[in-house]
């Protein structure tokens, strides 16, 4: 008791100070005086937050005992997970933080399942104690009074939410809640002006509710143009269709202005870059008929690459058939479509890509022409003809878009094709010229192999060592060292005449540099420590999120990993370390902390993964690995192919495994079981080992792209299974193998026992 009256005390005397530096004074302040109070009230704003910051921490560490029975609760929300939560608290009563967090987690949970009147009693029992969650706690219980049509309650509970806590993340949704709650009230007036104060950045649920409360104050004019920015900047918002309807309605009884050309063209765009094409279709149809002449070749190409994009690729073709030649871009754009739209027809394509070769030498639709051309070729197993187009790409176009690409390629398929010189070429530019590119350590380590099947053993040690150090933990990395084990060269240095000059190239990229401590008087730390001692994981990301913009650093990075993993959300643990660290491949176990690595490479669910994996005689860190590819250990998951679970099986093949299993009662729901989807998904790995006898490389090839496929890419001769690799002509199975690969290797340095 005297630890916290002493607390109390001095934030007494800091407020007092801050709210009265000069009692007694009666001369005016000079201008160095005001300078002095600024930096005094900013010092003493600081302190304040930092023994804020203290208190939360105290109260978090009182409260852990609590963290796990709140995230079972947010996950299950059955009866015992709620009981378990109140006894917690009210075994707590002498502690009211620690019992506060406790009836939040309560009444947080009950409004997951929409029972928002049963919310309502343990938020106001956690009220009174909440401290830094004061304002999780208002919003949530105005938000509750809200879904139970309790207005009054709802705005009296918000009023004032940004004067008391200035510093909240809330404040925009507290807004719009409150808002919402003024205008059931009919004060439409009080609800502009909260929410024109929330505008920016622009938000849909924001503008739609100023846009009814506009028009709740026969603002219609107004009222008609929020409604439009949201249909129509804004087209995939939840908020757009009830945008639509709002104009709609609107129109009835008032004069509403036609929204101009160019917000329709950009609705129509935005709708086409994110894939919904199909929507966009009309909408283009609409302005070709409405266009002047000038703008007629413009429209028609949107048109018709809405139409390609959305499956009417026979009406987009006869479209761009009938239009006039425009000339210039829109010439080759349009020459480009009908290269992309008259596939596989090879005379057509050839017809176009010499007309655009004329025409358009330097154009960019020219350059994706050939890359059209040459992947149409490829799918026709026509590896020369490929190649060339992808020659004449690399050439024209180094560094266009997808220029050390088209090399790549030229080069492999030379490689393939036994134009030894010519792939030499290519290898030794990639390693140049795109050094940085996915296929530069591919390029090491092929030239590396050339160099050996020339017998020049000193540049191709020399190729492999470089390749391996650049590229860390890259899957061609990887093969590097395994070669030069081979060639015996593990301990062996290089000597002076096998060393090549160094240049940048050879230099890998520096680790970024995480810090694992979160700052102590940090009090948005704190919250995120608080808020996900009660459950509210996704609040306490944007708290570190928000904490990490202000103060810069790494930390708060490694903070959210850790906050991720801890609640179970492995997947999203690892996308947030993979963004952090986009080439972590490249860095060894020694370049990044310990607790980076194991959020990169978690081993969740590792007790039926060891013995389901030694069960059927496979690798556990292999088993890890495909999971890790496969779901990111997302045991919800579920593909657009409706594969399911951890390793993503599909229900008939789960079904077939599950009898020869023994699993009674099999359904497809039972695949989200982590238990289950490891026995099935591990006998399946199995089997499919067996088939190619003990190849790993053929193995997961067909886990992913299916064993017709792979019987069918067998039947090409290959130097070694990493040529086969190589040559997998889907790119996705064939970063599928390569990553499972190298992600073995990367599980196997972390956690093997010495």
């Amino acid at each position: 008791m005297r630890t916290k009256s002493g607390l109390n005390l001095l934030l007494a005397i800091l407020v007092a100070t801050f709210l009265f530096p000069h009692a007694g004074a009666a001369t005016k302040p000079s201008l160095k005086s005001k300078s002095q109070s600024r930096k005094k009230a900013g010092a003493h704003g600081r302190l304040l937050k930092s023994l804020r910051a203290r208190k939360a921490k105290r109260v978090f560490v009182a409260s852990a005992d609590l963290r796990p029975m709140a995230q079972q609760l947010m996950e299950a929300r059955t009866p015992g997970a709620y009981a378990g939560v109140e006894k917690y608290a009210r075994q707590h009563a002498k502690d009211p933080e620690a019992a506060s967090l406790a009836w939040l987690a309560i009444g947080y949970a009950h409004t997951l399942d929409h029972e928002y009147a049963a919310a309502i009693p343990y938020l106001k029992r956690a009220q009174a104690h909440a401290g830094e969650l004061s304002d999780y706690v208002d919003y949530h219980l105005a938000t509750a009074y809200g879904d139970s049509n309790d207005s009054p309650s709802a705005a009296a509970v918000l009023h004032g939410f940004d004067a008391r806590y200035p510093d909240s993340l809330l404040s925009r949704d507290a807004a719009l809640v409150e808002a919402s709650a003024r205008l059931a009230q009919h004060d439409a007036s009080a609800a502009i002006v909260l929410l024109r104060a929330h505008r920016s950045p622009p938000r849909a649920d924001i503008e739609l509710a100023l846009g009814r409360a506009e028009e709740q104050s026969a603002n219609f004019a107004e009222a008609a143009k929020i409604f439009q920015q949201i249909f129509y900047t804004m087209p995939l918002a939840p908020e757009a269709a009830a945008a639509q309807q709002e104009l709609q309605t609107l129109s009835r009884t008032q004069s509403v202005t036609a929204p101009s050309v160019e917000m329709r063209k950009q609705r129509a765009a935005l709708l086409v870059e994110r894939r919904h094409a199909s929507d966009a279709a009309p909408e283009y149809r609409t302005l070709l008929e409405q266009a002047s002449e000038a703008d007629r070749p413009q429209m028609t190409l949107a048109l018709a690459n809405a139409l390609w994009r959305s499956g009417g690729s026979r009406e987009a073709l006869d479209l761009l058939r009938r239009m006039p030649d425009p000339g210039g871009e829109l010439g080759a754009q349009r020459l480009y479509y009908l290269v992309e739209l008259s596939r596989p027809d090879v005379k057509l394509v050839a017809d176009y890509i010499t007309q655009l070769r004329a025409s358009a030498p330097e154009s960019a639709w020219f350059e994706e022409a050939l890359l059209a051309a040459a992947n149409m070729y490829l799918l026709q197993d026509d590896q020369g003809t490929a190649g060339r187009f992808f020659g004449e790409m690399a050439e024209r176009f180094p560094q266009g878009k997808r220029g050390f690409y088209a090399n790549w390629k030229s080069g492999w398929l030379a490689f393939r094709a036994g134009d030894i010189e010519a792939a030499k070429r290519a290898f030794e530019r990639q390693m140049s010229l795109y050094p940085a590119s996915p296929e530069a350590s591919a390029a090491f380590f092929w030239r590396g192999r050339l160099a050996e099947e020339a017998n020049d053993p000193a540049q191709a040690r020399s190729l492999y060592a470089r390749g391996a150090e650049r590229y860390g933990n890259d899957y061609y990395s990887l093969l590097s060292r395994q070669r030069l084990r081979e060639m015996g060269a593990s301990s062996t240095p290089l000597s002076s005449a096998e060393k090549a000059e160094p240049d940048a190239s050879d230099q890998p990229p520096a680790p970024p540099n995480f810090s694992l401590t979160i700052p102590p008087d940090n009090l948005r730390a704190q919250k995120s420590l608080l808020l996900e001692n009660c459950g509210l994981t996704d609040f306490a990301v944007r708290e570190l999120q928000a904490a990490g913009a202000e103060t810069g650093g790494n930390w708060s990075v490694a903070q959210i990993a850790k906050l991720l993993s801890d609640s179970g959300k492995y997947n999203a643990a690892i996308e947030t370390l993979k963004r952090a660290t986009p080439r972590y491949y490249a860095y060894s176990p020694a370049d990044l902390p310990r607790q980076i690595w194991e959020g990169l490479f978690p081993r969740p669910y590792w007790d039926p993964l060891k013995r389901h994996a030694g069960a059927n005689q496979l690798d556990p860190f292999l088993v890890a690995s495909l999971i890790r590819q496969e779901s990111e250990f997302n045991p919800g998951a579920v593909s657009p192919a409706n594969a399911v679970g951890l390793m993503q099986l599909l229900p008939s093949v789960g079904k077939k495994l599950a009898r020869e299993a023994r699993v009674r009662g099999f359904n497809s729901g039972m695949l989200l079981d982590p238990e289950i989807n490891i026995e099935l998904g591990t006998r399946y790995l199995r089997h499919l080992l067996e088939k190619y006898d003990g190849k790993l490389e053929y193995a997961l090839a067909a886990y992913n792209a299916g064993s017709e496929r792979v019987d069918a890419w067998r039947n090409h001769s290959y130097r070694d299974i990493h040529e086969f690799v190589e040559s997998i002509p889907f790119t996705e199975t064939r970063e599928y193998v390569q990553a499972i690969v190298r992600n073995q290797e990367m599980y196997t340095q972390l956690y093997r026992t010495p």
